[in-house]
């Protein structure tokens, strides 16, 4: 990830096969299909990779129970078959999760599922026993073959209360299945950019950078020096996502700009610091329906609670946050599935908003507008070179929306494919070892690591732990405050993964700022290391200090104030976990 190389080699030659629009999980799918085919191809993102809509998804790797009853099936299919391989090819982010359906009705959801599925417009509603039984029914026969978890399970009301004594007392059954989720989605994302990477110079990336038309051309501009080349591509591919009209509106005259593409919507979700709340999940994601009919999600989450979440229409995918009401009804459906939870304001720790990228829809109701993904060749501006739109898309389907969009890419380009990613590895999930604790043994012996600490970083990055340890281990260390993580690992992430702010590591890089782990102190001493990678200034360091705490107060809920106190609850939680050895 070496951007002085990349702007080196434009320097040399502004011509690319074909330039990659957006660095969210499905331009950097489809960047890494490209480079692997051997494709000229060049990536640019506007601000850091997978810091929009990648970067606040649910956690969730799923085949979608709730789009059957829009008749989505091959949507439903192709996740499933999605979900699987993540499961094989990264092991070390993707787990198996127990999934329980509280269940309220026997009968509800019937006719409202008919009408849906005939695609007439209904308000949703509850579903009851018989509707969820038959879309568990049809889970279980769409991942028969490949059998890798149990089928479903149903309970009886007395089961499930003995079980989750804290569930609604109103409930009639529940019922179990398994999907999956993914503890870490944004290190997905940096390892899919090194695989495309890996493929040799023909493959380059940037993030913060831009390109717009100019005259009968377009340009690059580097927003770290301010630097403008032009770039010369034969394909530009616009996986934008809920940007892609934003983005097609500076690669077209206003005169040729086409019809709007996107229609997104806003889901907003909490962290929640409450041991009694996750301890009460018993390890499961509890997948329920508020009173209004809208599907929640609660889970738990590197130590905390994920719970949310809302589906709004927006405008501006620029200016999305959870906003108090969101907030105020992710608590209220909270309430209503665990009525005797409590949840005190300092307990929600960390909170984030994305903007799912839907088709633009004129239906009334969020939930019917259509989850799956497609592809729209654009006639380029005054013969210049065409433009693919990649719409619509679920996190969970990124490599086959990114193989799709490809695959038509090099149509375009008249040339073929030669690597298949289906069945390739990703990233840590690299020759993953069927015993970690002699690989884990093996690796702390050759670096001189204690095991625990190569464990540590195991749980982090898969196999890729190797190449962090040795360099760990090549120069003196020292532990940063209040958290279980050293100067060198963070000096390893900055210099090998394009981190160009303070926000990239602690919300990207690592899970500091979302496990709500991150005290002022750890972000002060990350503050330091990556300034002094840098060569900033000190005016430039606190500028970068106050750009982040302004981000995080405005987008995720957490002050100055609240990182603060943190310090002291952060030191005496080391200082226990250290005794206890």
């Amino acid at each position: 990830m070496n951007r002085t190389e990349t702007l080196h080699g434009l320097r040399q030659s502004p011509k690319v096969d074909v330039c990659v629009l957006g660095g969210g999980i499905n331009g950097l799918s489809v960047f890494r299909e490209l480079a692997l085919q051997g494709v000229n191809v060049l990536l640019v993102e506007k601000a850091d990779y997978c810091s929009g809509a990648s970067a606040a998804l649910s956690r969730m790797v799923h085949g979608g129970l709730r789009y059957l009853e829009n008749g989505e099936f091959s949507l439903v299919k192709e996740s499933l078959v999605e979900r699987d391989r993540l499961l094989r090819n990264a092991p070390h982010y993707v787990a198996p999760l127990p999934t329980t359906v509280p269940i309220f009705d026997t009968f509800s959801g019937l006719a409202n599922g008919v009408v849906r599925f005939l695609g007439l417009t209904r308000r949703p509603s509850r579903r009851g026993a018989i509707a969820i039984k038959a879309g568990l029914g049809i889970y279980d026969f769409l991942t028969r073959k490949r059998a890798l978890m149990p089928k479903h399970e149903f309970r009886s009301r007395r089961a499930t209360l003995s079980k989750w004594p804290a569930l609604n007392p109103s409930i009639r059954n529940s019922a179990t299945y398994y999907d999956a989720w993914v503890s870490h989605p944004e290190r997905i994302g940096i390892e899919l950019l090194r695989d495309g990477l890996s493929a040799g110079p023909n493959a380059g990336a940037l993030n913060y950078a831009t390109v717009e038309a100019s005259g009968s051309g377009y340009l690059l501009r580097d927003g770290l020096s301010g630097e403008v080349l032009p770039v010369q591509p034969r394909l530009i591919i616009n996986a934008t996502g809920g940007w892609i009209d934003i983005a097609n509106g500076t690669l077209f005259a206003d005169e040729g700009r086409p019809a709007p593409l996107m229609g997104g919507t806003k889901g907003s979700h909490l962290i929640i610091d409450n041991p009694a709340l996750r301890d009460t999940l018993d390890g499961h994601m509890i997948y329920y329906e508020n009173e209004d009919g809208r599907i929640c999600i609660l889970f738990p989450y590197l130590g905390k609670v994920l719970v949310g979440s809302t589906d709004i229409r927006v405008d501006d995918p620029g200016t999305v946050r959870c906003e108090a009401d969101e907030r105020d009804y992710i608590l209220q459906s909270l309430a209503f599935v665990l009525p005797g939870a409590k949840i005190r304001p300092e307990e929600v720790v960390f909170q984030f908003a994305g903007v799912r990228p839907l088709p633009a829809s004129k239906d009334s109701f969020t939930g019917r507008i259509p989850r799956d993904h497609f592809c729209t060749m654009l006639d380029g501006q005054n013969g210049g070179p065409p433009v693919l739109c990649m719409i619509g898309g679920k996190w969970t389907t990124f490599r086959s929306f990114g193989e799709l969009a490809a695959d038509m890419a090099l149509d375009q380009l008249d040339m073929k494919r030669r690597v298949d990613t289906a069945e390739r590895a990703i990233g840590g999930g690299r020759v993953f070892p069927k015993d970690p604790v002699s690989w884990i043994r093996e690796l702390a012996a050759s670096t001189g690591l204690s095991a625990a600490r190569v464990t540590v970083l195991f749980e982090r990055y898969g196999t890729e732990a190797a190449d962090i340890a040795r360099f760990i281990a090549a120069k003196p260390d020292h532990p940063l405050p209040h958290a279980l993580y050293s100067a060198r690992e963070l000096q390893y992430l900055i210099r090998a993964e394009a981190a160009e702010h303070l926000d990239d590591v602690l919300l990207r890089r690592t899970t500091l700022a979302i496990s709500g782990d991150l005290s002022l102190a750890m972000a002060e001493a990350v503050l330091d290391l990556l300034a002094a990678e840098k060569g900033w200034s000190a005016q430039r360091t606190a500028e970068e200090r106050s750009r982040f705490l302004d981000l995080m107060g405005e987008r995720h809920g957490v002050t100055e104030q609240t990182l603060s106190a943190r310090n002291e609850h952060r030191s005496e939680v080391c200082e226990t976990t250290a005794k206890s050895g």
